[in-house]
């Protein structure tokens, strides 16, 4: 007989063991650090702290765009954050995020530190700090906002619910994955039709919005996120297809989808960027094979 999923909660919640699958070693029901370690911190204006996940690539593809533009004062610094390991609750990184989530921003090209943290901040702290990526005009900076601050509300639908429950959870639960599954069809749905009149999500012009939406909607249309891509038939909102195919041609977005990535091919995994030549020079391939070259006979 299969085991019930059937819970009844108890009048008073406790946290007595580790749960949330593949990422329990991570969350906990307090915030704060867990221990003393401070942030490197190298000579780019900016210092990034973060992983290549889609809330991370959304902010080294802006400041990739950024430098693409003659923005010289957008150089930085992106140092990992290792999540699976904790990094998130040093006491350096809760100084700067005080969530401890990635990624975190700081600005040490002012007299007084800034720092920014949550990504669609971020987008907007640096469109707005270099005059690129977000429209002037009242109108069509309402309707850049608006979509950034859609990302912002529906993504965990897509990241906590649907890819929680369909790649990562214990125990696949049909409630659980319907319900999901059910509501990023709807965004997808609402997406194509919005790119179905417009090139880019703003309008006509590339955004931040684009910028934010890409590596969540875009990464799923093009079968990165989660394994789904045929369970959520991706291939049917075919606007949402036209669109993020073309992003992807742009270099900014390419490099910025390596940096801080720890996964996938070698070639694609930029650990670190402290200078443009890391693309060239420093992906993990060009790693190994340097190590390799460098081993002594018989190694």
């Amino acid at each position: 007989m299969a085991e019930s999923l059937e819970y009844t909660p108890p009048k008073v919640w406790v946290w007595s063991q580790p749960n949330g699958g593949r990422f329990a070693n991570i969350n906990r029901p307090i915030a704060g650090p867990t221990h003393e370690k401070e942030l490197p911190v190298g000579h780019h204006p900016l210092q990034l702290y973060s992983l290549a996940t889609p809330n991370g690539v959304k902010v080294t593809i802006m400041l990739e765009e950024l430098l693409a533009l003659g923005h010289g004062g957008a150089e930085y610094d992106a140092w990992l954050i290792k999540i699976g390991e904790g990094d998130q609750f040093g006491s350096g990184f809760v100084a700067v995020n005080p969530n401890s989530k990635i990624p975190a921003l700081l600005d040490i090209s002012r007299a007084t530190e800034v720092r920014v943290f949550e990504s669609g901040s971020i987008l907007l702290y640096l469109a707005e700090k270099f005059g690129a990526f977000l429209p002037t005009e009242p109108g069509p900076r309402a309707e850049c906002l608006s979509w950034l601050f859609w990302q912002m509300g529906s993504a965990p639908y897509l990241g906590g619910g649907f890819g929680h429950f369909y790649a990562y959870a214990p125990t696949k639960i049909e409630y659980a994955i319907d319900r999901f599954a059910m509501e990023v069809k709807r965004q997808l749905d609402v997406l194509d039709r919005r790119l179905a009149e417009n090139a880019y999500i703003g309008g006509d012009a590339y955004t931040i919005a684009d910028m934010a939406i890409f590596p969540w909607y875009g990464g799923l249309a093009k079968g990165w996120l989660y394994g789904a891509a045929e369970f959520l038939s991706v291939q049917d909102y075919k606007h949402i297809q036209r669109w993020a195919g073309m992003l992807w041609e742009r270099p900014a977005v390419q490099r910025g989808r390596m940096v801080n990535r720890t996964f996938g091919e070698p070639s694609s995994q930029l650990h670190e960027r402290h200078d443009s030549s890391d693309f060239a020079l420093k992906t993990q391939d060009k790693l190994a094979a340097g190590a390799q070259v460098g081993s002594p006979v018989g190694v």
